[in-house]
């Protein structure tokens, strides 16, 4: 997308400097050879009037010409001008639309980010639990050994510790994938173990949003239909142009003398093309209705956003309250797990009641986290819908 901006201001410049060429006095060399079935004569019999002998001259039937036309505008009633301000407001609806497209990026990029935010927390969970689940299970295996667990104890814990094992596996491969992808988009050399910043809880004020590139893509459309308006009214000056046609051939400027001679015309011409008053009023129209679709467009995407604005606000908000209980959720669960470890050192439980209360306060951990990205991923979707990042 960068590249092709750089493409399209250039092409802006091309056509700009082949216009300015229209100012220049215009060159045309032509040739031609022909021979005609008749040529214009005299009608008059000298014979019946009593001149013998005399014979007016005819042009021939093969007739030769080359000419070298040179046209000099002295005015054009604006065309170029229009057509030069016509090129650049396209190009400011192509720039704006690139930068639009550029700009969808940021949102992309978000949910990587986050992605591998969440992975990175979801990691290092994993490893505290695999720790703990390690303790646990050689606890419970000195319990085993002196009678007062089972052997199903242990493997239920076992299996835990197998499924972290599993769980670690696809995080690190998802946290993988997301580097990946984050590596392609910024062209950044980012590894493994490239530490990724957590962000601020800062959460943005609602505001409007003339900042967003599309708005100045609405504005650089208006901006080139009405540069249209100038292209229209363009067409119907008349224009005027000095001339200069010099010139050879069989027969001159003198129709009565049958042999090659050089001549030249010189003078000023006018040409004024009429027919673009049939269609002004329509054309007029059209031009009006393009800016009122363009008006249109613009009233729905204002129209959606304060609607995305409102639904960002309510999100951010639940994450909030959200994230109000997780503390207690999980000093709760925490208070579980320990009376659990204590019952089955009394032999009151199993090991699969253990591992149910040691779950549980591992998926509180786990919902604590995923609220928090899913809070911060929130807060720069909001970012985005505002472009205040």
């Amino acid at each position: 997308l960068i590249r092709k901006l750089g493409l399209v201001e250039k092409t802006k410049d091309y056509n700009v400097k082949n216009l300015n060429k229209g100012y220049l006095p215009q060159l045309m060399f032509s040739s031609k050879v022909t021979y005609q079935s008749d040529v214009t004569k005299i009608p008059i019999d000298l014979e019946a009037i009593g001149l013998q002998g005399v014979e007016i001259p005819h042009l021939s039937q093969d007739q030769y010409g080359i000419t070298l036309d040179l046209n000099q505008t002295i005015w054009d009633g604006g065309s170029i001008k229009s057509a030069k301000n016509a090129v650049k407001s396209s190009y400011e609806v192509e720039r704006n639309n690139i930068e639009v497209n550029l700009y969808s990026v940021n949102e992309r990029i978000n949910q990587i980010y986050f992605g591998i935010l969440l992975a990175d927390a979801q990691i290092e969970q994993n490893r505290l639990l695999k720790i703990f689940l390690t303790n646990s299970y050689e606890q419970v295996e000195s319990y085993v050994k002196n009678g007062i667990a089972n052997q199903s104890d242990l493997d239920a814990i076992k299996v835990d510790i197998i499924k972290a094992e599993q769980n670690e596996t696809d995080f690190i491969t998802v946290k993988k994938s997301y580097i990946s992808i984050l590596s392609k988009f910024t062209g950044f050399d980012i590894d493994f173990n490239t530490e990724f910043v957590k962000p601020a809880f800062d959460r943005p004020n609602a505001g409007n949003v003339d900042r967003r590139p599309e708005i100045s893509l609405f504005d650089a459309q208006v901006m080139k239909y009405r540069s249209d308006y100038s292209r229209l009214n363009s067409g119907l000056y008349p224009h005027f142009s000095l001339f200069v046609t010099g010139g050879y051939g069989k027969p001159g400027l003198d129709m009565f003398e049958n042999k090659f001679s050089p001549y030249y015309i010189a003078g000023i011409k006018l040409n004024w093309n009429i027919g673009n008053f049939y269609s002004l009023k329509s054309q007029r129209k059209l031009i009006r209705n393009n800016i009122d679709m363009v008006e249109n467009q613009r009233e729905m995407f204002l129209f959606n956003t304060d609607i995305d604005i409102a639904q960002k606000e309510f999100i951010i908000d639940k994450y909030i309250n959200q994230m109000k209980y997780d503390d207690e959720i999980i000093r709760l669960k925490t208070s579980i797990r320990k009376a659990s470890e204590a019952k089955i050192a009394n032999g009151t439980i199993s090991g699969t009641d253990l591992m149910q209360a040691i779950n549980d306060e591992h998926a509180a951990i786990q919902s604590k986290i995923t609220h928090e990205i899913q809070l911060l991923l929130s807060i720069y979707d909001f970012k985005y819908v505002l472009n205040d990042f």
